[in-house]
């Protein structure tokens, strides 16, 4: 209100009322913040998942650059980030329940407390007790094993193998694991001869070409370093190697076999080795390609 006082007499001039917006409790704020620090997954914290599940920042080459790229094509896939189903429908539905699984099978079992065999093996009904949702937003719990069935059947990439024993249901995934608990004898199968093995291609990029010069190729997080049976045209290659790859290194298998290297393959043809201590020196490479023009790269 403003007021002026004019030859003895008092004028008001003009009157406005303000409101202001409340200000939140710091009590609510602190009791919310709280609440999702402690909630539990299975002695997990679910903000712990969820700052892997739904983080698309990328990592140094190997595991960490590899989750950034998977979460966000999941995310693409899937609705986005927290998103719902959007009304994709079912297909969606059962395409996000496959990538959670990929998650949880190959980097979250020892985290979530995942009773898994050393061959990846876990029980189906385990991972429906898991207090998780998939990128659609649907919890986990809520999906049934014939979903779990169908998330299976659907995948191109032949990431999963289930298996009935003893009356129950399990999963594993094929290749791909960061958790220690898996052995590479139990999850595949060990290649005993170069005879065995047309192709063995890693596919890189253009940027990374340096570092592997002078270092190897490294497995990083994982448990190997992934080589495709094929080429990313060949229509039998269905696992181990991005389609967007711009780098072809080829490995001398008989070489490596005979220097005492292991080599295995999985059951969806993808090629796998611990190298030496973690890495493929650079002396077991064959040859280096651009792609897709299939230009030699000297090294």
């Amino acid at each position: 209100m403003w007021a002026t006082l004019t030859n003895g007499s008092f004028r008001i001039l003009r009157y406005c009322v303000l409101r202001l917006p409340p200000v939140p409790s710091q009590v609510h704020r602190f009791r919310a913040l709280t609440f999702m620090e402690n909630t539990n997954l299975n002695n997990v914290t679910s903000s712990s998942f969820s700052s892997f599940a739904h983080s698309t920042k990328s990592g140094d080459r190997g595991r960490g650059r590899g989750r950034g790229r998977e979460m966000k094509h999941d995310q693409e896939r899937s609705g986005g980030r927290g998103g719902g189903s959007g009304g994709s429908g079912g297909k969606d539905k059962i395409d996000a329940l496959g990538r959670l699984l990929t998650r949880i099978l190959r980097h979250m079992a020892a985290e979530l407390n995942l009773n898994m065999r050393s061959d990846g093996y876990v029980k189906v009904q385990d991972l429906l007790k898991l207090n998780l949702k998939t990128f659609a937003n649907i919890p986990l719990r809520s999906h049934t094993v014939d979903e779990i069935r169908e998330a299976v059947r659907r995948d191109n990439k032949q990431r999963f193998s289930l298996l009935e024993e003893n009356g129950e249901l399990l999963i594993r995934a094929n290749q791909g694991h960061t958790v220690t608990i898996v052995e590479s004898e139990r999850l595949l199968k060990e290649i005993l001869s170069a005879d065995e093995v047309q192709v063995c291609v890693h596919g890189t990029y253009k940027r990374n070409l340096e570092s592997i010069m002078e270092s190897g190729l490294k497995r990083m997080k994982r448990l190997h370093v992934h080589f495709s049976s094929g080429l990313p045209t060949d229509g039998e290659v269905i696992s181990g190697m991005r389609r967007d790859v711009n780098i072809l290194i080829f490995l001398n298998v008989r070489k490596a076999l005979e220097e005492g290297m292991k080599l295995y393959i999985s059951d969806n043809k993808v090629i796998l080795t611990e190298g030496f201590d973690g890495v493929v020196p650079v002396k077991y490479i064959e040859k280096i390609e651009s792609w897709p023009d299939r230009r030699p790269i000297p090294f």
